[in-house]
């Protein structure tokens, strides 16, 4: 195997998943990130080390802003009370547990990571049950689930363009449609079931049950996974250039040679971008590309959420280490019914995200990005979210220490649609490649990221 000598533009997730397996597999990598730390939109945070002109600044980078935070922001940050805390910029758990995606590719380069896990339950009518269903529930949707969950990919490529909307129509009966509505959306982060493509769910949801438990969190935050490909990265001869934003990638005759950093050019053999897709053209000239792709990837649209964090005092200890996804009715928005997610698996002190006798709860709720820039959606989402909480906790108020709303509007970098696709990793242009979030690889959000690592490090 001639081994290449390989740049990475971006140290999101993505880019450092592909720059670990590629750099096993003997090649040369160096990747270059503009910001002054890796980790991408699913950094996480010491709330120790930033003052809030800090937090602002690194939330804005993300395409985000703190919508609202209880006391003032500015108490927040003047009494120090995010001290000890690590954070991450909005809400993120991994489907498919701890046997799951992340393991194994951590698996071949270092030891695997703990995980929290959790199965999910449902808050509905001003109470929860846990789990989600019943075993009489399991019993009753069976064949229906069954039979979508083990589909070929034959078939799973039929239902691509099949809403599920119109799945619904087909298998929605008592319990099955409330899973189709509520797992498909949180799964997409989308609410409008119009647009959330029936194969690309199915595909997600199969993800959900390769581990032992559907969702995780690992100890520490996501740091400890991303710092894990990093340390792997450098130890074996690798690099990771922080404060070097990427001025343009070079293309001479359809080709991909290097790229431009503060007028210095740097050449390699192939050129791999993990950031968002929509900003290629940024650093890439756009009239070197078919003029269809072009306007494609531009067209191309994230998705976004209201994300909460709560700290308290104290919590009923039956929540401790659960999930609870909530669908609210008739909101308005788009596709009319929005979900959310409010998760307590971070919560018990052996996660390691809060200090010692402080406890932590995260949680966010899916809207458009467009609803994400919205103060009075936000208002109206910050309140549902706010009255879900209160279903599992009566009295949260009384032991709350304080709570920070960030809003985001790339929480995933594109979202898959029934009208539009995600982008090959492939590019038109010869040795420019595409990873992360935003691409065609199996799987959602972080999944989608580590599984289009995996395909490149296939292909290179």
């Amino acid at each position: 195997m001639h081994n290449k000598n390989i740049s990475i533009i971006g140290a999101g997730i993505g880019g450092l998943t592909a720059g670990a397996l590629l750099t096993k597999k003997g090649h040369k990598v160096t990747i270059f990130e503009k910001e002054p730390r890796i980790g991408g939109r699913a950094l996480t945070f010491d709330g120790s080390a930033l003052n809030l002109e800090e937090y602002k600044n690194l939330l804005a980078r993300f395409h985000m802003n703190i919508a609202f935070s209880e006391p003032n922001i500015e108490t927040i940050f003047n009494k120090r009370m995010l001290d000890n805390y690590r954070l991450d910029l909005g809400f993120h758990i991994i489907g498919g547990g701890a046997l799951a995606n992340v393991n194994n590719i951590l698996s071949e380069i270092d030891k695997p990571v703990e995980f929290k896990e959790s199965f999910i339950g449902f808050i509905e009518d001003g109470k929860y049950n846990y789990p989600f269903l019943s075993r009489l529930d399991k019993i009753k949707i069976a064949p229906n689930i069954l039979r979508l969950l083990f589909a070929n990919e034959k078939t799973l490529k039929e239902l691509d363009s099949v809403s599920i909307t119109d799945t619904i129509k087909k298998y929605g009966k008592g319990k099955m449609k409330l899973i189709l509505e509520v797992f498909s959306r949180s799964i997409t982060t989308m609410n409008d079931l119009d647009k959330i493509s029936s194969g690309e769910m199915l595909r997600a949801q199969k993800n959900l049950y390769k581990g032992s438990k559907p969702v995780v969190y690992p100890k520490q935050g996501l740091k400890s996974i991303y710092e894990k490909f990093a340390n792997y990265i450098i130890k074996n001869g690798g690099a990771i250039n922080l404060n070097n934003p990427v001025d343009r990638i070079l293309i001479k005759d359809n080709r991909a040679e290097g790229i431009k950093i503060r007028d210095k050019e740097y050449q390699f053999d192939i050129i791999i971008s993990n950031i968002l897709v929509q900003d290629l053209f940024k650093i890439a000239d756009e009239k070197l590309f078919p003029k269809e792709y072009a306007t494609e990837l531009k067209s191309l649209k994230g998705t976004g959420s209201l994300c909460a964090y709560y700290s308290f005092e104290k919590i009923p200890s039956k929540l401790v280490g659960k999930t609870f996804h909530f669908i609210e009715r008739d909101v308005g928005l788009e596709g009319n019914d929005v979900v959310g997610m409010i998760d307590f698996m971070i919560t018990s002190q052996d996660a390691g995200l809060a200090p010692e006798g402080e406890l932590l709860v995260q949680a966010y709720i899916i809207c458009t990005p467009d609803e994400a820039k919205n103060p009075l959606v936000l208002k109206k989402l910050k309140d549902l979210l706010d009255k879900n909480l209160e279903v599992l906790i009566p009295d949260y108020k009384e032991y709350l220490k304080w709570a920070i709303y960030p809003t985001i509007w790339h929480l995933d970098g594109v979202a898959k649609t029934i009208e539009k696709d995600k982008p090959d990793i492939k590019t038109p242009i010869d040795n420019l490649y595409l990873v992360g979030d935003c691409v065609k690889a199996p799987g959602i959000g972080y999944n989608c990221a580590l599984n289009s690592a995996k395909l490149i490090a296939e292909i290179i």
